[in-house]
Formats: C-alpha cells, structure tokens, sequence
C-alpha cells in the first residue's frame, strides 16, 4: 500500500532553517505531482510548493524566494528546504503526493488543491519562535 512518511522539522528561532524530508513507498511508479501543504489551528490548509516529475516548482506567495522543494525519484523522496523562516510559518507539514494518471501524464505545473492529493502523511510540526 502506498505510503507517506515524513521526518525533520522540529523548532528553529526566527531567521533559521529547517528541511523536511518525505519518503515515499508502495508506488509502481513515482506521483507525476508531489507537493507540501501546511495547516495551522484556525486556518485554511494550503499549498506551499508542488513540484513535478520534470521539475517544474510552484510556491505560494507567502513562501517564494525563502522555500525550495526538490525532488529525487531515484531515492523516492521529496524535499523541502526551509530558509529565513517566520513565526507564521509556523504549522503542521504535510507532505503529499498526486492522484494517479498514469506513467505517461503530463502537465506544465502541479494544481495547488488539495482535492488532487488523496495520499498524505501524518505531518511534522514546524515551529518558528520570534
């Protein structure tokens, strides 16, 4: 059964780093689209980054130029590296991973809705003190 686990994380002062890791398992082939969402108590739950078997990288606003997400499907993990960080990124991560079209689908960047993501992990808290 295909499988999500998230590891890293943890809690930094503001202006730190932090990098969280998603190991993958249990797929024929790798998700065409993976991606990071996050949820804080009271608030919506959204997309930080998608990435695409190609490389090709979404971000949300809040994030761009400070988050990178990459990818290595050899090794069946995903990547986020947080820089710079603020105390309102402080949240759980969720690492995801895209419905499945098949081997060969295709498209020029990852939607940012969580509708399209039916497998998730259990999440890692990310805490960012002022």
């Amino acid at each position: 059964q295909a499988q999500l686990a998230e590891s890293g994380g943890g809690s930094v002062q503001s202006g730190g780093s932090l990098r969280l890791s998603c190991a993958t398992s249990g797929y024929t082939y790798s998700p065409y689209c993976m991606g990071w969402f996050r949820q804080d108590p009271g608030k919506e739950r959204e997309a930080v980054a998608t990435i695409t078997r190609h490389g090709t990288t979404t971000y949300a606003n809040s994030v761009k130029g400070r988050f990178a997400i990459s990818r290595d499907d050899a090794e069946d993990k995903v990547f986020l590296q947080m820089n710079s960080l603020k105390p309102e990124d402080t949240a759980m991560y969720y690492c995801a991973a895209f419905e499945n079209r098949g081997p060969g689908y295709r498209t020029s960047q990852c939607p940012s809705g969580r509708v399209f993501y039916p497998n998730w992990g259990q999440g890692k808290q990310v805490t960012v003190s002022s």
